[in-house]
């Protein structure tokens, strides 16, 4: 990943489980809580593909399983958001840019059900069954609708923040100045003319047309005598 994108990165993902923790984790809501840090990957993983989301989801669950009030086993929730991050990013648009906020809305509510069910069935592997006591299908329900109701105010800032991160001025002089350097190159190549001999094949011409006018003026002047 570019340094860029993982400035980005690590400042959304904090500022998100920050806000998560300390706010969203107190509203005290009937069954989940708005998933914050998952709408940032979303968000993020949208822009940089399937690899880049797989990497920042990663990221983003290992540090939610390290902050407190974390009570689950550290990786649990690293590995779901690396698998729902790689398969977000999946659905990266070919150009970058998204036509209608349909296929965002369904990511987005896929994503949701996807990593409460993931992470019920990881829990259920390492013995946690705290999702039996609350019902998992009031938590699929209310993570679903949570997360949608969030994602127009987090997704569509998140891909606008990355985008405009990925047009680094510098990286593009960079890219002109290699297309430049390929141009040369491939005239040089196609024309066998290099560009710092020109110089000198232009004086050659010019030596040669010099000699044949002397040639020409020597030949006459001996007809006339």
């Amino acid at each position: 990943m570019r340094v860029n994108r993982i400035l980005l990165s690590s400042a959304l993902i904090v500022v998100a489980l920050v806000i998560q923790v300390s706010v969203l984790a107190r509203l005290h809501l009937p069954g989940a809580v708005p998933d914050l840090l998952l709408l940032t990957v979303l968000g993020l993983a949208l822009v940089y593909g399937h690899v880049g989301g797989a990497l920042v989801g990663f990221a983003a669950g290992l540090l939610a399983d390290l902050a407190p009030p974390a009570d689950h086993a550290a990786g649990r929730y690293a590995l779901v958001l690396c698998v729902i991050g790689y398969l977000a990013g999946l659905a990266k648009p070919e150009n970058g840019r998204l036509k209608s906020a349909t296929g965002p809305m369904v990511v987005v509510v896929a994503a949701a059900i996807g990593t409460t069910l993931l992470y019920a069935g990881v829990g259920a592997l390492v013995g946690d069954t705290a999702a039996r006591h609350v019902g998992l299908g009031s938590l699929l329900f209310t993570a679903a609708l949570y997360d949608l109701l969030l994602a127009p105010f987090v997704v569509p800032g998140i891909m606008a923040l990355a985008r405009r991160a990925e047009n680094d001025p510098l990286a593009e002089t960079n890219a002109a100045a290699k297309s430049a350097d390929i141009s040369s190159g491939w005239l040089s190549s196609g024309t066998g003319l290099k560009i710092g001999g020109q110089r000198g094949g232009l004086g050659s011409l010019k030596t040669k047309a010099r000699t044949r006018t002397a040639r020409v003026g020597r030949i006459k002047g001996v007809k006339r005598l």
